[in-house]
């Protein structure tokens, strides 16, 4: 006979929860470590509840503000004199996409090859910790200082305020978020891919541009688009380097980076202290814009890092 029909499992005779008292495994409030628990889950809980409130206030007044001017004119019109009605910002939104394209032209590349620098060096390399502790420095930069700095270097130096000196005030803020961004994805690749690229006989130069630029791309495009976003929400960079304009950026087919652009953050600056009712509303609408633009760039910059972690 088969000794497994003798044994306790087999015969349905044993029961490992007989002696288990289930009782004493529920939860109760009596018991400090689970009041303790559900007391803090709780907490926390009503913290977030409060700390949205003021996120969902003003994303609410800007929807019920701002909506109520969105249209065609908004984005085909320029902005109306003191004492006139309706108009619209069209040129600060073409003028805010001129300055951030040059700020993203300038800032990518030095940002991208800094951080291939950081990520292929030693650790003891000391030029790489200066470098590091520099850009973690610009992170918390004041904004306003590198408005100051655009000013002096490029404002002074080209005779007027223009798209160019926006663009570079923007990129200094631009910079360290992308090369710091940059540099932790180059080194998230693992490191078999490298050393498999290496033994297949490539160069450095060709493992960088080959492998581990391909593979990090999601990471980097992340740091760009967090960097855009940053940077299209500034503006006191731009009272210093683009201040506005009442026209076109491009007029007659011909595109002049050289003279003052307007911009969305500058436009909602200044026609938020103006005692006219219908600049008051087209600094709302402009806020809202200026809002949606910087969460699309969030939004496409979080899908990007998703994508990376899977």
């Amino acid at each position: 006979m088969d000794s497994t029909m003798n044994h306790p499992l087999a015969s349905g005779s044993f029961d490992p929860f007989k002696d288990v008292n289930f009782s004493a495994l529920e939860k109760s409030l009596r018991h400090p470590r689970t009041f303790f628990s559900v007391f803090m889950s709780g907490l926390v809980t009503l913290m977030t509840l409060l700390a949205l409130i003021p996120l969902i206030s003003v994303v609410g007044m800007l929807v019920w503000r701002g909506g109520q001017r969105l249209g065609t004119a908004l984005f085909t019109q320029l902005p109306p004199a003191p004492l006139e009605s309706g108009g619209g910002f069209g040129n600060a939104i073409v003028g805010t996409l001129i300055i951030i394209t040059i700020a993203t032209l300038i800032s990518v590349p030095l940002g991208l090859l800094s951080a291939i620098y950081l990520a292929q060096t030693t650790t003891t390399n000391k030029l790489a910790h200066a470098v590091r502790f520099a850009a973690k420095i610009l992170t918390g930069f004041p904004s306003i200082l590198a408005g100051v700095f655009a000013y002096g270097t490029v404002v002074l130096l080209t005779g007027g305020f223009s798209a160019i000196a926006g663009g570079v005030a923007i990129s200094i803020l631009m910079l360290p978020t992308i090369m710091l961004t940059a540099e932790d994805a180059i080194r998230m690749v693992p490191a078999k891919m490298k050393e498999a690229a290496i033994g297949m006989g490539t160069t450095p130069t060709q493992t960088v541009w080959m492998v581990l630029l391909p593979t990090a791309l999601p990471g980097i495009l992340t740091g760009i688009m967090l960097a855009i976003a940053r940077g299209v929400g500034e503006t006191a960079p731009l009272l210093f380097t683009a201040l506005f304009s009442n026209y076109w950026a491009l007029q007659e087919g011909r595109l002049d980076l050289m003279q003052p652009t307007a911009s969305l953050a500058v436009l909602i600056y200044n026609f938020s202290g103006m005692p006219f009712q219908n600049q008051l509303e087209l600094a709302w609408a402009a806020a809202l814009v200026l809002v949606l633009l910087v969460l699309t760039t969030n939004l496409i910059g979080q899908s990007l890092s998703h994508r990376q972690i899977q």
